[in-house]
């Protein structure tokens, strides 16, 4: 199954890169059409600016041929006036020349404007040749780039259409690969498999599920920049709650002066403990951090420290509601001061709007981290869907609460330059606001920084599956054995990769065979000597249990005889007779007044010995009775000890098909690992191909795009300059035509 999904994956993939290899090389077409439309349209271009260059000469030489014509009626002119003086001797002479003076300056006035005019025109003239000669110059440069890029385009296009040629060709076999392994594991599913543990959540959760370094080691490293980012916002509100306390006790009554009122009293009790909440946020989010690990799994489900995170961060919520109405009413207290201006007043209003507003964000993500800490409870309390909404809605409420932050502070810095204008006005109150204002500040930045850390890894942490038996939910327990399944894992890895110790050579091997053989045959020696010595030392028991109970029955025979011997020498002592006495007489007056019988204590039991006379009958069956008891006793033993050395051998025989099976395993263990490593390095190879021909594919896709939107930019540039051109020669011709 793991075959034909990698596979599935492998086809997957291929179908996407040759429908973005189709796409792009229908984006190259496309670029060499409009390439080629916008050099015909350059082209068309061309010839219109040479036509207007053209209409340019032909009015510069109409120009020239009216000078001309004028400098031909200016001589003309003089020449009558020469005429003139000659002829005219008549006395109204100074009237005309007078006149002919008069004409003379205006035509001279006349002609010195045509003059001017002509060297305009002759500059513009001039101005219009160079900037249509640079022109010309740049739409050819242009033309020849552009035919090198249509080329290159060109070649391009074919690479990509070989390069399709080929992934088409890899699809199919991939493709067929894929057929044949679906079929044969459809046929081995439906043989082999009875049912399908991945549809049923309860025998989902009994499969293993996977461990992702990289998303460990990513999710350690956005732990460690949220935790900086937190520990800059709780030392933002500390600052804040603590400069508040201190400006409730200057404004708008002097504590060290007069008393201040009841409500700003509590309300500065309550400030007082703000520490109490806000320590216990850095301290349990640097546990999470703590706790996320690199040999640890990181997921909703797996985040039991975000539980105590989420409940110091609902503490600390319900302390801003608990210190809002207080809050409130101290800013009404400063609307009320007898100082308060309107605009003071106007700025304390917004300023309650702004901490209404405050409260109300840190109230939506309380309500948000709790969602979040949720799954570590209840493993399927919250879909990915839902965790998804969650992030998304948490990073637009940190947005807001930036926001906030920025007219909070925005607002007090307005309000501040307010006081500072009031004549009680003192340096203790104005280097408290510095105080707060700076406090705001830092707290505005740490919220900006915290919302845009949060969307530039909204995708990291809404779009990310986490961990799971195929799809299913992850919880502590499962994540516990994945963790004691890897620990397994590399203490195996590390013991096959272990060097093995040198080889003995085949002749001390052959030496040490010969050792070994006869130390095999001297030990059976020995275990058959050791048996013999055995029962000998069992007999030897025996006997020696035997000549104990003769000695003890002989030493009670001796204290019987010095006791007789005893009684005779009294009565020899005292002159009376011993008396004796038969069977039939009753017993004994010495065994009657005889002391009480003596116990004898052995490994085998306790043995009674009266002192009085006894039998040889009796004795013979006492000493029956202990040889058949000791008997008994030594076939017991007998029969253990046979019971243990059968039970050793069967146990010898386990050992030695273990130690066979263990061989087998060892073997298998070293194809299969084998086996691994070929199917790595071939999972490895592959990947490396795919990530280069794509970053080639990407690479080549941003440079024409970089290349197209350079060419768009010179183009509009270029059809800019020539629409200007326009208009000036078209204003110029309608200049000359009018005059």
């Amino acid at each position: 199954m793991a075959n034909v999904t990698d596979l599935q994956s492998k086809y997957s993939k291929l179908a996407q890169e040759y429908s973005k290899l189709r796409a792009q090389n229908q984006v190259l077409k496309k670029a060499v059409v409009d390439e080629q439309t916008a050099s015909c349209s350059l082209k068309d271009e061309l010839k219109q600016k040479e036509q207007s260059l053209r209409k340019v000469e032909q009015e510069m030489d109409s120009l020239s041929f009216r000078n001309q014509q004028l400098t031909k009626r200016v001589e003309l002119l003089q020449e009558e006036l020469l005429l003139s003086e000659s002829k005219s001797k008549k006395s109204k002479f100074h009237e005309a020349d007078e006149q002919f003076r008069r004409q003379e300056a205006q035509l001279r006035v006349r002609l010195d404007q045509l003059e001017k005019e002509s060297e305009q025109h002759q500059a513009v003239v001039d101005a219009l040749n160079r900037k249509y000669t640079d022109a010309i110059e740049k739409l050819q440069n242009d033309k020849a780039l552009l035919e090198v890029n249509a080329q290159t385009l060109e070649r391009e296009a074919k690479d990509c259409r070989i390069r399709t040629e080929e992934c088409q060709q890899q699809l199919r076999k991939y493709q067929s690969e894929v057929s044949s392994q679906l079929k044969h594991s459809s046929s081995v599913i439906q043989e082999k498999v009875p049912f399908n543990d991945t549809q049923l959540s309860d025998y989902n959760s009994l499969n293993v599920p996977l461990h992702n370094r990289r998303h460990q080691l990513k999710a350690r490293d956005v732990a460690a920049q949220a935790l900086g980012f937190v520990q800059s916002l709780v030392s933002a509100l500390l600052n804040l709650h603590s400069y508040t306390e201190q400006r409730v006790h200057i404004y708008p009554l002097d504590s060290s002066i007069e008393a201040i009122s009841p409500v700003n009293l509590k309300f500065s009790q309550y400030l007082h403990e703000n520490a109490s909440y806000l320590r216990p946020l850095e301290e349990d989010l640097l546990q999470l951090h703590h706790s996320i690990t690199e040999d640890s799994i990181t997921a909703l489900e797996t985040l039991v420290k975000l539980q105590d995170f989420s409940r110091s961060f609902s503490s600390y919520s319900s302390f801003l509601q608990k210190i809002l109405p207080y809050q409130l009413q101290s800013l009404e207290e400063d609307c009320e001061a007898s100082l308060c201006t309107a605009a003071l007043a106007s700025k304390n209003r917004q300023l309650q709007k702004d901490m209404k507003k405050l409260t109300a964000v840190f109230q939506k993500l309380k309500s948000y981290v709790a969602l979040l800490a949720l799954p570590s409870v209840c493993s399927d309390a919250m879909c990915q869907s839902s965790a998804n909404a969650v992030f998304t809605q948490m990073s637009a409420c940190l947005h807001g609460l930036h926001d906030a932050a920025t007219e909070l502070s925005q607002h007090y810095s307005q309000k501040a330059s307010l006081e500072q204008g009031l004549p009680t006005v003192t340096q203790k109150l104005c280097t408290t606001n510095e105080c707060l204002l700076s406090s705001l500040a830092s707290l505005t930045n740490s919220c900006g920084k915290m919302a845009t850390f949060f969307s530039n890894n909204l995708d990291f942490l809404a779009s990310c599956p986490g961990y799971g038996p195929r799809g299913g939910f992850l919880n502590p327990q499962q994540a516990d054995s994945v963790m004691e399944n890897k620990r397994r894992a590399a203490t195996y890895m590390s013991t096959i990769r272990k060097v093995q110790s040198e080889s003995v050579p085949y002749r001390e091997a052959l030496a040490n065979r010969h050792v070994l053989t006869s130390s095999t045959e001297s030990r059976e020696g020995l275990m058959q000597q050791v048996a013999q010595s055995q029962e000998k030392i069992s007999r030897l028991e025996q006997e020696k249990e035997h000549w104990l109970l003769e000695a003890q029955l002989g030493q009670v025979r001796l204290q019987k005889e010095i006791q007789r011997i005893a009684q005779l020498e009294a009565q020899i002592t005292t002159g009376h007779p011993p008396e004796t006495h038969s069977a039939a007489d009753g017993p004994d007056p010495m065994c009657a007044d005889a002391p009480e019988p003596l116990q004898d204590t052995s490994v085998i039991g306790m043995l009674t010995i009266t002192p009085c006379s006894e039998s040889a009958a009796d004795q013979e069956s006492r000493e029956h009775l202990i040889k058949h008891h000791y008997m008994s006793r030594v076939s017991e033993i007998t029969a253990q000890l046979q019971m243990c050395d059968s039970k050793a051998v069967h146990f010898h025989a386990e050992c030695r098909a273990v130690a066979k099976r263990l061989a087998m395993a060892e073997k298998s263990r070293e194809t299969l690992t084998e086996e691994l490593k070929v199917a790595h390095q071939n999972i490895t190879r592959l990947q490396d191909e795919l990530s280069t021909t794509k970053r080639s594919y990407e690479d080549q896709l941003s440079m024409m795009s970089d290349h197209l939107c350079s060419m768009n930019d010179t183009l509009s540039k270029q059809r800019d300059e020539i629409d200007s051109l326009k208009l000036a020669s078209k204003g110029n011709s309608k200049k000359n035509k009018s005059r």
